[in-house]
């Protein structure tokens, strides 16, 4: 806690020159924000942070209810790479999803890429949300007091162990052993709920949502360009979302917007969290299909998973053989195993949202699975010889921050119950991504047991006319984000927006780099140019390799004739 206390006393002090407090802001529901009325000091970033030379960091004072001043303030960490151009054209605004990811350490890894992107002509400005990180306030959720506390309350459940199913969840006996674990689980995330309530956080959880968040960005414009200025705005995947809220609840103020990985707004609006997920992943299996096609391009040399003359097929065969090896394991010592397939679904799949990390996960995530797996079952034909077993490393308590904002933000509570909920995972697992439907726990399935909703949540309409067109851009197999999710946008918005392909596995345009993309970026932020419709398809740097040899480009050809779901 000491520790805690002192990282926002030293950010503040560094970033503002003041312990003080600045003024709040206070909006009613029929104007724009006003601005921070003594701005935004921006000064060195506190040395402790690790902060990258030459950002600057600073505090913004926001009310925690923009419509109810006694709900109290809080307050933002912010981040600023400062243009480079001659000609300054105003402040970008960078979310980079989550929602819970820091954009203090984005912005911290990425400005020059961001810079060169908008032609540094525009101050590059990154913010910890409320409701994340420890340098914001409100900052993350916690709903348990320690690791151990952890660990015993959800000891023996899916919630640790992963869900076990083979092939595409149509044995029996694997549906049967889910269901059965619902009224435990339905249980278990009641009394989570209560826990999250009564914890640090619990008394503010109904003021991190999306909307809030977008009347902050509103206001940190007003101080940082002048009142009533455009708001430029670049958001990746869950920034999407908090994009396309902010575009139609101020039409008037949009700028420069570019929504990067399309999370569909309306969807969202409408269709419980939950059971809502499965129009997410449709893209899943098709980026799978790509992992193990590059590495059966790379051979044996550069990739652990495959033997000399396989094809894509046999690689498959070897990941759904470990899979298998590992759920039987698992089943047979009642789930007192280190690695379960549940855990290596859940584990895999976030690192196959970026190609450049692919062959780090062929080469050491899964031989240490397929080691340990070999010495739960003393099988020698599960795969490869791995030098280390994979181990499950000691963390501290998990934060909620993400179910905190993407609940909050989710459609009113409703009757569904968990039997539901795994019944939804079941179908599914069955009809849209045989590998990774199933991987467990994740955001949207706490949403229908989650105790609080936002004070103010935007619902529609998803139309509005805006001051100025926007840039959507999507992948062609999108983990996460289905281009499906940024043509419904484009649709909605009509000539007000324009789409563009990037022709690449991954999630969003960090996905892999493109010179085609930030020449399209470039144009739109420094001349005011879109492509002229909805077709133009940007490819990926050819001299950029998934493994050695293995160019994008080339696995896109190379892919299965049956690849993806009928």
């Amino acid at each position: 806690m000491l520790r805690f206390i002192l990282a926002n006393f030293l950010f503040f002090r560094l970033a503002c020159g003041s312990p003080l407090p600045l003024p709040g802001i206070y909006v009613s529901r029929q104007t724009n924000c006003a601005p921070n009325s003594s701005g935004i000091q921006w000064a060195p970033c506190d040395p402790a942070l690790a902060i990258a030379p030459g950002l600057s960091c600073a505090y913004f004072d926001i009310p925690l209810d923009y419509h109810n001043a006694s709900a109290g303030a809080g307050k933002l960490a912010l981040i600023k790479a400062n243009a480079t151009a001659e000609t300054r054209r105003g402040t970008m605004f960078f979310n980079p999803g989550g929602p819970g990811v820091s954009g203090i350490e984005t912005l911290n890894s990425t400005s020059a890429q961001f810079l060169n992107s908008t032609g540094g002509e525009y101050d590059i400005v990154s913010w910890d949300p409320r409701g994340v990180g420890s340098l914001t306030v409100p900052g993350d959720t916690f709903c348990f007091d320690s690791i151990d506390d952890y660990n015993a309350f959800w000891s023996g459940t899916i919630e640790l162990n992963g869900i076990e199913m083979t092939g595409n969840f149509t044995d029996q006996a694997d549906i049967d052993r889910l269901l059965s674990q619902a009224p435990v689980m339905q249980a278990k995330y009641d009394e989570l709920g209560q826990r999250c309530l009564n914890h640090s956080n619990g008394g503010v959880l109904q003021y991190v949502g999306t909307a809030a968040t977008v009347y902050d960005v509103v206001a940190m414009a007003d101080a940082l360009d002048g009142p009533g200025a455009p708001v430029n705005y670049w958001g990746q995947s869950y920034g999407t979302l908090l994009g396309s809220w902010f575009i139609n609840m101020f039409p008037e103020r949009v700028g420069h917007v570019i929504l990067d990985g399309v999370v569909d707004p309306a969807g969202y609006a409408t269709i419980e969290a939950s059971l809502g997920w499965s129009t997410q992943i449709v893209d899943d299996d098709h980026v799978y299909e790509g992992f193990y096609t590059a590495c059966a391009l790379a051979g044996a040399e550069h990739c652990a998973l495959a033997s000399p003359g396989q094809s894509p097929e046999d690689v498959d065969n070897n990941i759904q053989t470990l899979l298998k090896a590992a759920r039987d394991a698992t089943v047979e010592n009642n789930h007192s195993v280190a690695v379960t397939s549940g855990l290596i679904r859940s584990t895999i799949r976030p690192q196959l949202y970026f190609p450049a990390a692919w062959a780090s996960v062929a080469n050491t995530e899964f031989p240490q699975f397929i080691a340990s797996v070999k010495q739960e079952t003393s099988d020698t034909n599960v795969g490869l010889p791995a030098s280390r077993s994979y181990k499950r490393g000691e963390v501290d308590t998990p934060s909620y921050t993400t179910e905190a904002i993407f609940c909050g933000d989710s459609v009113d509570l409703t009757s569904t119950n968990m039997t539901d909920v795994f019944e939804n995972i079941i179908a599914s697992s069955q009809n849209v991504s045989h590998m990774f439907a199933s991987a467990w726990p994740f955001a949207a399935y706490y949403c229908s047991n989650w105790p609080v909703r936002a004070v103010e949540r935007y619902q529609g309409p998803f139309n509005k006319t805006l001051a100025n067109p926007i840039l959507v851009i999507g992948n062609t197999f999108d983990p996460a984000t289905p281009l499906a999710s940024a043509k419904k946008v484009v649709d909605l918005l009509g000539d007000q927006a324009r789409l563009v392909q990037l022709n690449t596995f991954g999630h969003t345009t960090e996905a892999a780099p493109s010179a085609c993309i930030n020449d399209v970026v470039r144009a739109y932020v420094t001349k005011d140019t879109l492509p002229p419709d909805n077709h133009a398809i940007c490819e990926v740097d050819l001299d950029f390799e998934i493994f050695p040899g293995v160019t994008m480009e080339k696995t896109m050809a190379n892919l299965p004739d049956h690849a993806g779901l009928p």
